[in-house]
């Protein structure tokens, strides 16, 4: 249930030895962001745009800020383009376990732990779980043990063949869920640690499909708002939709690559079946 520090610090994917133009850059075309546009935005000119992004003009620290958060760069490579612009880092990373983290971590312990019996966890940029509670454990039943070694990782745990992914009765919608959004997440952050990530977990072999029925509560004709995870526990079908939750406005780079999800009952069924688990 307590909150794990996380693993080793994560790497910058700004490439070293680049300065600062080339860099906010490549961060402007990923964006598909013209100079004209980036300037009106910053309250700059194109022209100045121009000649940063060909070095005959340093910008400013607060230029380089500016510039980051219309680019919606995230915090972690923030710090990167300040350190090309000759800068120190603007943006703290505080290991979670350090005391002044006392209170983000309480509160999110009491976040998850207020939603049983609904599954609930943190991880970090990367999927490693920093915290679950027991809805989450009640759903690993079953999973191999060398899966569940810290550092855990939700990613795999979910998607692994000796993991979830047998009991999931939607898995490849549920697969094509996942993998969609580490693309997505790629395409923003350009993470190569959760690029290979994505690598690995896409090369598993998806478990052939049981037969559906003859389970107690199964796959019931539910219109559902959302695409849910239908996984199967204790001879039953779970339906479940998620949610992400990630900080508004993080000035810590650990805080921003923080994220809750939360699984909420999609169906009366999955409601009346982890009612009766606490009651």
């Amino acid at each position: 249930m307590s909150i794990v520090a996380a693993g080793p610090t994560r790497p910058s994917t700004t490439p070293a030895g680049k300065g600062v133009g080339p860099l906010l850059r490549g961060w402007r075309e990923q964006r598909r962001v013209s100079q004209l546009e980036l300037a009106l935005r910053a309250e700059s000119s194109a022209r100045h745009i121009s000649f940063i992004e060909t070095g005959r003009s340093r910008p400013s620290e607060e230029m380089v800020l500016r510039l980051a958060e219309h680019l919606d760069v995230p915090v972690r490579e923030r710090n990167a383009l300040l350190l090309a612009a000759g800068y120190a880092p603007h943006y703290p990373e505080t290991p979670l376990d350090d005391p002044s983290m006392d209170a983000l971590r309480q509160g999110m312990e009491r976040l998850i732990q207020g939603y049983e019996p609904y599954p609930a966890l943190v991880v970090d940029a990367t999927y490693t779980v920093l915290a679950a509670n027991r809805g989450i454990t009640m759903l690993l039943e079953g999973v191999c043990e060398s899966l569940l070694t810290p550092p855990l990782n939700a990613m795999r745990l979910t998607l692994h063949p000796e993991g979830l992914a047998p009991r999931i009765r939607n898995h490849r919608e549920w697969r094509d869920h996942l993998l969609a959004q580490m693309e997505r997440q790629i395409a923003l952050d350009r993470s190569e640690p959760l690029r290979a990530l994505h690598e690995e977990v896409a090369a598993y072999p998806v478990p052939e499909q049981e037969q559906e029925g003859g389970l107690e509560g199964g796959v019931e004709p539910v219109p559902y708002f959302a695409l849910p995870l239908q996984i199967e526990h204790g001879g039953r079908v779970l339906s479940f939709i998620s949610s992400i939750s990630t900080f508004n406005t993080p000035m810590d780079v650990t805080v921003a690559e923080l994220a809750i999800e939360t699984f909420l009952p999609a169906d009366p069924a999955t409601v009346k079946y982890l009612q009766s688990l606490v009651s």
